[in-house]
């Protein structure tokens, strides 16, 4: 078992953080967040509807991986879940940076159905997320995986529209690698599901 979460630890940290080779763009790292990745000017409205979108996506995320953090009593959840916060706070600061440079709002608008024709907000719920705080044990582990793969896959669709239609290059790349490292996580869960 521990060398399964070792294994489990090792790969997430490699997909989740971007460090595969990419052609396209600057790599964007934890480390080289905190040294100011900076993303060039030229950007539309679909860049920064999509980083808009992300933080707050970002945001429900760690509300569920710290909820994992202290509840899950499988050592391979729990690990999972500290290195996706890991990676998804900082790719929050970095998102939140490229915006103010930008002059544009880190937040997003709320409103139901404001972003229902290009993947939507977090679909998961304050029902959702209470639920998740109240289970325990392997009912709290099915949960969270269940919640959680449908809540990457929102990333993974969210990050097509943005490659397909950003026109900043470096947004255009950190949304190559959000897709590429959720697809992993997904079926790392899927996995982990399956135990």
């Amino acid at each position: 078992m521990k060398r399964f979460v070792v294994a489990v630890s090792a790969a997430l940290l490699l997909g989740a953080c971007g460090t595969a080779p990419q052609t396209a763009g600057p790599e964007v790292s934890p480390s080289s967040v905190k040294a100011g990745v900076v993303a060039g000017a030229e950007h539309n409205d679909i860049d920064v509807m999509y980083l808009q979108m992300m933080v707050a996506h970002h945001k429900q995320g760690l509300e569920m991986v710290r909820i994992a953090e202290k509840s899950a009593d499988r050592d391979d959840i729990a690990t999972l879940a500290k290195a996706i916060d890991a990676t998804q706070s900082d790719e929050v600061t970095l998102m939140k940076k490229w915006l103010t440079d930008w002059k544009q709002p880190t937040t997003v608008d709320h409103a139901p159905n404001a972003h229902a024709d290009h993947g939507g907000l977090p679909a998961t719920g304050p029902e959702e997320i209470d639920a998740l705080k109240k289970a325990s044990g392997t009912a709290f582990e099915t949960a969270f995986l269940n919640l959680f793969v449908a809540h990457q896959h929102n990333a993974v669709e969210m990050a097509q529209l943005e490659t397909s239609q950003g026109d900043n290059k470096e947004t255009k790349a950190f949304a190559d690698r959000v897709r590429e490292s959720r697809t992993d996580q997904i079926q790392q869960m899927l996995t982990m599901m399956n135990a």
